[in-house]
């Protein structure tokens, strides 16, 4: 059977539910809606806005009851890559955090106002910079950079912030002393600003937990809608509450080590009805036990995280996803937020579309698959797996419908922001 011929419609249950690929894709450019401006969020609905800026790493959450999350804000110098840049769109001429405010006042239903933000992990590309900005203020006595999450809060109100070691920035180790130039102190005085002048409450973000990124507005209208913390500061929880410390061995023996900060991300699953969502940020690190064993961290994610419908890729497909996680995960559809052309590389791409990993076809939706990288990629077989939206790229909005059984993906043109829909897919959970 030509694999393009089927979609698996449920990696959750494993029921065979299929749709035919070609209509699938069909659907994708005969949709109603394409060539439309985006409608927007209804109540009852669960969305996730995969924000193209060809810079940064974002993504706004629409909970069903309305309450809003903004996971990472960043900026750094991506056009300083050079031939490795992708396209920044709608264009160099604004800064990421700006994009990225405007495009929230678009589809918020409450406007500017935004109930929580997140921190994945303190990168750039995620956060922000001190040193690339679109301005420098002195606030409070200090230099204040507007970059990343701090240039967005010029145009959005945030009420309350998840970080995964606020207020001592020292889990597991000192972070000031080895990242004071970069995003953490860029982070560190935004959260002190914020806190002292517009009402920011700041909480440490917990593993293991099931109600702390909560609804507020209507939680019990939506019963069936929850997001579970699984993993932060290199721990991971499974659902029995049982949470394993990855970096465990390496601090008893008093190792000497250097902190890698992807492997610290926060990361959830969030789950409405029979539909499950996965993110972990860059969630990625391999090193050697004291005890002369590898540690794959992403293979012990693989042991509790179970399966989904829609995965966010770690570490943007950048030697990230191993086969075990991959098999694990088994899910329908694979989006990956993409600023650099050494994002989604071959051995990624490749082991996402291996059906000797798990049956059934899949969906692989990268924010941008930039000429470049099809030409060097051509002839792999993982390439008739990736949406062709992606090829100009886009926006990426995964709409969940009420109860969870039905969801689709969306491409939105990036290009400018009239949020004209480019592409549709329709699936089941």
């Amino acid at each position: 059977m030509n694999r393009r011929n089927f979609l698996r419609t449920t990696a959750l249950a494993g029921a065979a539910v299929l749709l035919d690929f070609e209509t699938a894709f069909a659907r994708g450019t005969k949709d109603p809606r394409v060539g439309q401006a985006w409608q927007g969020w209804h109540r009852g609905q669960f969305q996730v806005h995969f924000i193209y800026t060809g810079v940064a790493e974002s993504m706004f959450m629409i909970f069903p009851d309305g309450t809003t999350l903004l996971l990472d804000c960043g900026d750094h110098n991506a056009v300083g890559r050079g031939k490795l840049a992708v396209p920044v769109l709608p264009s160099p001429e604004r800064h990421s955090g700006e994009w990225i405010a405007r495009y929230v006042q678009r589809v918020n239903p409450h406007g500017s106002d935004v109930d929580y933000i997140m921190l994945s992990h303190y990168h750039s590309d995620h956060g922000g910079h001190r040193d690339f900005y679109a301005s420098r203020l002195v606030r409070d006595g200090e230099d204040y950079s507007l970059s990343g999450f701090s240039q967005a809060a010029e145009y959005l109100t945030f009420h309350k912030a998840f970080d995964r070691c606020w207020p001592s920035y020292d889990d597991p180790i000192p972070l000031l002393d080895y990242h004071s130039a970069d995003c953490v102190e860029q982070m560190r005085r935004f959260y002190i600003y914020m806190a002292r002048h517009r009402g920011l409450q700041i909480e440490k973000f917990r593993v293991g937990e099931t109600n702390q990124v909560a609804m507020l507005h209507r939680p019990g209208s939506y019963p069936q809608f929850s997001v579970f913390n699984i993993c932060a500061n290199g721990r991971i929880a499974s659902r029995d509450g049982q949470i394993t410390d990855l970096y465990r061995q390496l601090k008893e023996k008093n190792n000497p080590w250097r902190l890698n900060e992807n492997g610290m991300s926060l990361g959830m699953i969030i789950s409405y009805g029979p539909f499950r969502f996965y993110t972990a940020g860059d969630f990625s690190d391999r090193f050697k036990q004291p005890d002369g064993t590898t540690m794959d961290i992403e293979e012990h994610m693989a042991e509790v995280c179970g399966s989904v419908n829609v995965a966010k890729l770690n570490h943007h497909g950048h030697y990230s996803m191993p086969a075990k996680l991959v098999s694990a995960l088994r899910a329908q559809v694979y989006v990956s937020c993409v600023w650099d052309q050494l994002h989604n590389v071959d051995p990624v791409m490749a082991r996402l579309a291996d059906r000797s990993l798990y049956p059934g076809d899949r969906i692989l939706c990268p924010g941008v698959m930039p000429a470049e990288r099809r030409a060097e990629d051509a002839g792999k077989a993982w390439l008739q797996d990736v949406a062709p939206a992606s090829f100009e790229g886009g926006h990426i909005v995964l709409n969940v419908e009420k109860g969870g059984r039905d969801y689709s993906i969306t491409y939105l043109t990036a290009a400018d922001e009239s949020m004209t829909v480019r592409s549709v897919m329709h699936f089941k959970s």
